[in-house]
């Protein structure tokens, strides 16, 4: 519980932190709740898998600590307010640094918000520390810690070092597409249910970058709603996870079959994580992959949202077959036909995820307002230093725009 408690606390400061100093502290003080969290309350290979996340995170934000300081000695400031706003000192000065320079800052902050993220190739951590840590630890993972990665490139890497983050866009997106890909083919394989999950957090997150780097209101405004709506889904389907574990203390896919019959509550709900991971028409996962595609056709035409959208088949394939293999069938273990359904404390844990898919699903518009003023920023910050960036609207833009409530925003 204590554990718990500071790393909600150092959360808090990882996004309310405008100070480069601050956001540091808090970013590497998240590291030390979460490796015990794993280190001690996870499974048997819980001691590699929290050494393995501990030294990935960190030394990527060593190459951040470094950056900060490289700012600091030629800005005078921490602070990224005075960085980011036009007229300061601080912003005169980092904008008069060399493009080389400026490369290697925006790398060094990218390369820790990659990993965290994680974007392919740096993934290798996340399969691990989900498998081993309980299922609370597993939660917050997906749910918050991931978050981070992506929050990090919206708040810090993009009004920093725009111009960087248009030139180093191929890269990422090829990255994004290539772990959409690459974490759903992996995941049809595993046989560990929290495996598949845990590399269809890779795929989902490839989704949110895709959004994050195709500089439209539409992709960015995707990004942040498939960043909340990854959180919702998959930290449901967890959840779910760890109550069957709990029930049978195993989690391959192997020892379970037909037992929609012994358990058709878990099952229920099961199903509906799924539909909305497989982004259904309706859940929240439609909403924010389908804008996100949308924002990368208005950028790229099919060049990366055809390989994107193939990724969405694929996720569907893994999800289903998983729901096949684990709940349909005959029931061949005994100990199957006996397992408890759902008591109430469960289905109250659950039962504001299952509101949170459909809210956002069917009425994304009482969400996007809040997410209004931080995408015009982010495209102002990108437009005033590459205006090759702007783009007009396509007339085939209108009909999700509108379905968003998003009339008069940037495209």
């Amino acid at each position: 519980m204590v554990f718990l408690l500071v790393l909600e606390a150092a959360l808090n400061g990882v996004f309310s932190a405008l100070d480069l100093v601050l956001f540091y502290v808090f970013w590497e003080a998240v590291l030390i709740p979460m490796y015990f969290l794993i280190g001690v309350w996870g499974h048997e290979n819980r001691v590699y898998a929290a050494v393995k996340f501990f030294i990935y995170t960190f030394v990527g934000s060593i190459l951040m600590l470094v950056g900060i300081v490289y700012l600091y000695a030629h800005t005078g400031t921490f602070s990224l307010l005075a960085l980011t706003t036009p007229g300061t000192s601080a912003h005169l000065q980092l904008s008069t640094m060399g493009p080389r320079t400026l490369m290697w800052l925006y790398s060094a902050f990218a390369l820790a918000f990659m990993i965290k993220v994680p974007m392919f190739p740096f993934h290798t951590w996340l399969p691990d520390a989900h498998v081993e840590a309980p299922t609370a630890g597993s939660v917050i993972l997906a749910g918050v810690l991931l978050k981070m990665g992506v929050y990090g490139f919206l708040r810090f890497c993009i009004p920093l070092f725009p111009n960087q983050a248009v030139q180093s866009a191929p890269l990422f997106l090829t990255l994004a597409v290539v772990g959409i890909i690459y974490g759903a083919i992996v995941a049809a394989v595993q046989p560990d249910m929290k495996k598949v999950v845990a590399y269809s957090s890779v795929s989902h997150l490839g989704f949110v970058m895709l959004g994050v780097f195709s500089f439209t209101a539409l992709g960015l405004t995707g990004a942040m709603l498939q960043s909340l709506n990854h959180g919702v889904s998959t930290g449901m389907l967890f959840f779910l996870v760890g109550m069957l574990y709990d029930r049978r203390h195993t989690r391959e896919i192997a020892a379970f079959g037909g037992i929609k019959r012994s358990v058709p509550v878990l099952a229920a709900f099961f199903l509906l994580a799924m539909l909305s991971s497989i982004a259904l028409p309706l859940t929240n996962g439609f909403v924010g992959e389908f804008t996100i595609l949308q924002g990368s056709y208005l950028r790229h035409g099919f060049a990366y949202t055809a390989w994107a959208a193939t990724g969405m088949v694929l996720s569907a394939v893994y999800m289903l077959w998983l729901f096949q293999r684990v709940f349909t069938g005959p029931i061949t273990r005994e100990e199957n036909r006996v397992m408890p359904d759902l008591g109430a404390r469960e289905r109250v844990v659950l039962a504001p995820l299952v509101v949170m898919i459909f809210w956002f699903g069917m009425y994304v518009a009482s969400w996007t307002g809040y997410i209004d003023r931080p995408v015009n920023a982010l495209l102002g910050f990108v437009e005033n230093t590459n205006p090759t960036t702007r783009m007009e609207a396509r007339p085939s833009a209108g009909v999700p725009l509108a379905m968003l409530g998003m009339k008069g925003w940037k495209r």
